[in-house]
């Protein structure tokens, strides 16, 4: 494992600028308890809206009871305790869940148990309709973009075009299916970059 910092100030100050109350009250506990995972902070985010009924991700998160429980004390320990039951909609998994299931775990950094729990976690989070960072409940697409290369660097640096994530896993997946989403010649001359892609600095 590599370890991490404890989440810093600055983060907690960027969580609590973005969301209500009782997400942060909730992140400031997590935040205050992680164990020095490198996705310590990525799952407090997820964790806090999850946990105030915030956010799309289902019943445990998408995750097995089980696997859901281990997941918070490999991060927070004791403190596990003081999420609630969060959402109670059960997953509705996509059809294509396991083939992006299987390419997040070919492609896995190999450097910490809870990459595997990022995978089903990123799994559940396709499942929304808006952009994946906010169906997961993080702060930004810049945190998910870290998120993404700290656990996933493979695919983290083929996306070097910046494209935004859900679409670019699904390029993937279609591609690996011999099927193409957009017959545009090029992306730069395709009229819907700006769907596809997120701007500059974001």
């Amino acid at each position: 494992m590599i370890p991490r910092p404890a989440i810093s100030d600055r983060s907690v100050a960027l969580f609590g600028g973005a969301y209500p109350s009782a997400r942060v009250i909730l992140f400031r506990k997590l935040a205050a308890a992680v164990r020095g995972d490198v996705n310590d902070e990525f799952v407090a985010g997820m964790v806090a809206t999850w946990a105030t009924g915030n956010g799309i991700l289902p019943r445990w998160m998408g995750l097995p009871p089980a696997l859901f429980r281990e997941m918070l004390i490999h991060h927070f320990g004791r403190t596990a305790g003081e999420v609630g039951a969060g959402r109670s909609v059960a997953p509705d998994p996509l059809e294509e869940t396991q083939d992006l299931r299987d390419l997040l775990l070919r492609n896995r950094a190999g450097r910490t148990r809870s990459e595997r729990w990022m995978v089903e976690l990123i799994c559940a989070g396709c499942s929304g309709c808006d952009h994946l960072w906010s169906d997961l409940g993080l702060m930004s697409r810049p945190e998910l973009t870290r998120l993404m290369r700290l656990n996933f660097p493979r695919l983290a640096a083929r996306n070097n075009g910046n494209m935004r994530w859900k679409r670019f896993l699904y390029k993937l997946l279609c591609e690996s299916e011999g099927v193409y989403m957009c017959r545009a010649p090029s992306c730069d001359v395709c009229s819907e970059k700006p769907v596809c892609f997120a701007p500059d600095g974001e």
